[in-house]
């Protein structure tokens, strides 16, 4: 393990140390950060793909005291670099993906089209060797008998992760916070699409007993068919029903308690980042009004814990780039921060 004699945990963050300014490396950190800079599908904003690099400099600004847990920090945080073969890869598919996106909306026939018909199956194409590269890099990690912290990214990126999970765990749940469902089939024509993460879960992984989504505002009615007709599989808390019953007078501390109820003993955290308050990031690919407080999830977690229940990984996505200060890089950071201790 790291010698900590000489690190100073109330000092600045040393950009020459890893993630948070920590000196550790990957082999003496129990968690290990995997960026997948990738946002082919993005259907709104973009900029999510080069969100692992300003997170990793905001994270020098995050103290290291979580007063949940003390000195998690001990058990070791580290951040791989980013595969920039990977961004490569998005960015090119990610201007196919556009042309193909305009098309549609042009109300073109793209069927028709042998051009867009080669950008459609380059897209998926990338994305199925997507979900296998990060399946691959979070299996390994897995084997060791470290935890994996997937950093997006778009929302498409944790799939393979979730892959990787099912074979270490026989049965687990998920639960995302979001205010999308991604149970879009095939959206845009785009079989693995940001907004079809979670439906690509539940049809390709059995081992996810259980999705629990928290803060749902922004969804389509097949989106709602699917959930009513997968009610032992899908427990869907939307944003307006959480708004109104705490109107009449139900506390967080009840509304937590239930949604933790629906949750299986091992639990894998989806945070898309557009879960929170926009005002908290504002420059997501797609932000929708309403939303929570970062106290709020954060409150919401610590009820996972005290449960019982076992947080076995998490994927944090969505945190876009730009503004003022770096915002959402900013806060995506202390996200990062908190969910890395709830696992250690």
């Amino acid at each position: 393990m790291a010698n900590l004699d000489d690190f100073d945990i109330n000092g600045v963050g040393n950009p020459n140390n890893n993630v948070f300014g920590l000196p550790f490396t990957e082999e003496e950190s129990k968690v290990v950060i995997v960026p997948v800079p990738w946002e082919v599908t993005v259907s709104f904003g973009t900029g999510t793909a080069r969100a692992t690099e300003h997170i990793f400099n905001a994270s020098m600004q995050v103290d290291l005291y979580d007063p949940e847990n003390p000195e998690g920090w001990k058990n070791g945080f580290f951040m791989r670099e980013a595969d920039k073969s990977i961004l490569l890869k998005s960015d090119f598919l990610r201007k196919e993906a556009e042309l193909y996106i305009n098309s549609l909306c042009q109300e073109e026939d793209v069927e028709n089209n042998k051009f867009m018909c080669k950008s459609l199956r380059d897209v998926n194409e990338g994305s199925k060797a997507m979900n296998n590269y990060v399946y691959e890099q979070t299996k390994a990690i897995l084997d060791k008998g470290q935890y994996v912290g997937l950093l997006g990214g778009d929302h498409s990126t944790p799939l393979g992760y979730w892959k990787a999970l099912a074979d270490k765990y026989p049965d687990f749940g998920i639960l995302q916070i979001d205010a999308h469902c991604d149970l879009r089939v095939a959206y845009e024509n785009f079989k693995y699409s940001h907004a079809s993460v979670a439906y690509n879960g539940l049809e390709e992984i059995p081992q996810i007993s259980k999705l629990v989504q928290v803060g749902i505002r922004d969804y389509s009615i097949g989106e709602l068919e699917y959930i009513q007709s997968k009610p032992d599989r899908i427990k869907t808390y939307f944003d307006k029903d959480i708004k109104e019953q705490q109107y009449e007078g139900a506390t967080w501390k009840q509304i937590c308690e239930e949604i933790v109820s629906h949750l299986p003993q091992n639990v894998h955290i989806s945070f898309d980042i557009d879960g929170l308050d926009p005002k908290l990031c504002p420059n997501t690919g797609t932000p929708v009004q309403g939303g929570f407080e970062a106290e709020q999830i954060n409150y919401l977690f610590s009820t996972v814990k005290k449960s019982g229940r076992k947080i076995i990984g998490f994927d944090l996505v969505e945190v876009g780039v730009g503004g003022e200060n770096d915002w959402d890089a900013n806060v995506g950071a202390r996200v990062l921060w908190k969910l890395c201790n709830l696992l250690v």
